[in-house]
């Protein structure tokens, strides 16, 4: 069920607030088990606060789209009561006396909360593979990875056992997840959602979006979620979209079946009224390479004071943290300078554009444990493969939108990406909502 078809049967009170979260609550205690999306379940308070919802709605208040809707949160935004353990034992124990901005601004929206979704540690990796509070798996063949950092919450909404969840992302932590396990996640245009109350990885990379099961419904939770009125509106129709199509590095190291689906998406957009430019896009490894260099600074200036701790904390995890402390200074500083003209290059691509359009990520999602990936006859790193066409967005700091676009034969989904410039979160709801209807 989509969040605006539980909208419509609240209303219509086909359905109240307390079954809709006791359907989503027997989801969880049924597949929880297996896929381990959830490090908490609050199955009793959520009951509580439905109850209170349905009492509200009787009463003829109506809090918006969102009144009654179950959702979940990423285990490292803070939920005041309830423990946020970042998926680390450094804070395993820790329970916030206080919400995060976005979960406050969704209670004010009227969700339902049913608990905290498992990450990969820190929310510094790709695969959701915990080594403190077990594997993630993905709903579609748990086999497989449900890519990361956000896998609880992208197995969450996908496995229907939450309508929505929030997930952060600083080099594709939504968009991966969003991409391996079949549904809708936006990174949003950097600091429109506030990440006040947010346990942070990379300073100035972080982002805060909503996973959910179509665009319609990313587009509600987002318009809950976001802070300020910069957005800009939405086109009057598909037909006024530009939309790029890259003729460079995008479609290359890409299994083939993901690259069909994309580029059948762009027929489909072409088909519906958008206008497909072929485009030359800057330098993406610079700008990947930039990116990475400065969230292995800041990530391991983050956790410095921790690194005493070091038995308390994955080796995969605890090995970006030390390559952290060996980037020279000057190597950072230089990095955001790169960062600062890409970015202009960017900006002057949009003045002929107004989406671009590529692959979320070259591959399905790989089986846990796979380390490498052969790609037409060349072996590759999966980490860096995975984020390869993600990681760049967070440096500019652009919305982009990872929707499914089709799957292989083996049943795996296959996700689309598109950006747009900075606050046009609505042209992409726009075009994505067209596409998912075309």
């Amino acid at each position: 069920m989509t969040i605006l078809d539980a909208g419509k049967a609240l209303r219509s009170r086909q359905i109240s607030c307390l079954e809709l979260t006791t359907r989503c609550l027997d989801h969880i205690a049924k597949l929880n088990p297996r896929l381990n999306a959830f490090i908490t379940v609050t199955a009793e308070t959520a009951r509580g606060r439905a109850e209170e919802l349905d009492r509200e709605l009787a009463r003829g208040r109506d809090r918006g789209p969102l009144h009654g809707i179950p959702i979940a949160h990423k285990d490292l935004i803070a939920t005041k009561g309830v423990r946020t353990t970042s998926g680390s034992k450094l804070f395993e124990t820790n329970v916030p006396d206080h919400d995060a901005q976005v979960v406050q601004r969704l209670n004010d929206s009227g969700v339902v909360m049913l608990g905290k979704t498992g990450l990969h540690e820190l929310a510094y990796g790709i695969t959701s593979d915990n080594p403190h509070f077990g594997t993630i798996r993905n709903p579609r063949n748990p086999a497989h990875i449900p890519g990361g950092s956000s896998g609880g919450s992208a197995v969450a909404v996908a496995a229907d056992m939450a309508l929505m969840a929030t997930g952060t992302d600083t080099g594709g932590s939504i968009r991966i997840p969003a991409s391996y396990c079949g549904v809708v996640g936006i990174k949003p245009t950097y600091g429109l959602v506030s990440v006040s109350g947010v346990q942070p990885l990379g300073f100035s990379l972080d982002h805060i979006g909503p996973l959910a099961a179509t665009v319609s419904d990313a587009r509600v939770s987002l318009d809950a979620m976001a802070s300020g009125s910069k957005r800009q509106a939405a086109p009057a129709s598909v037909r006024e979209i530009r939309v790029g199509v890259p003729q460079n590095y995008y479609f290359t190291q890409v299994a083939s079946d993901v690259r069909e689906a994309v580029q059948a998406a762009a027929k489909r957009a072409e088909g519906l009224g958008a206008r497909l430019i072929p485009v030359r896009v800057p330098d993406i490894d610079a700008l990947n390479a930039a990116s990475l260099v400065i969230l292995l600074s800041e990530a391991a200036a983050l956790y410095e004071p921790y690194l005493d701790r070091q038995s308390e904390i994955g080796i995969d995890v605890r090995a970006l943290l030390y390559q952290g402390r060996l980037v020279p200074a000057t190597d950072y500083v230089n990095a955001q300078r790169l960062r600062k003209v890409l970015a202009q290059e960017f900006r002057s691509l949009f003045r002929t554009i107004d989406c671009l359009l590529t692959p979320a990520t070259p591959i399905t999602a790989p089986r846990i444990g796979q380390r490498e990936v052969e790609i037409d006859g060349e072996t590759l790193d999966t980490r860096l493969l995975t984020t390869r066409f993600a990681r760049g967005f967070n440096a500019l700091g652009f919305p982009a939108l990872s929707m499914p676009c089709g799957e292989t034969p083996e049943g795996m989904p296959i996700g689309l990406q598109m950006v747009a410039r900075p606050f046009e979160e609505s042209l992409l709801f726009t075009l994505g909502e067209a596409l998912e209807g075309g």
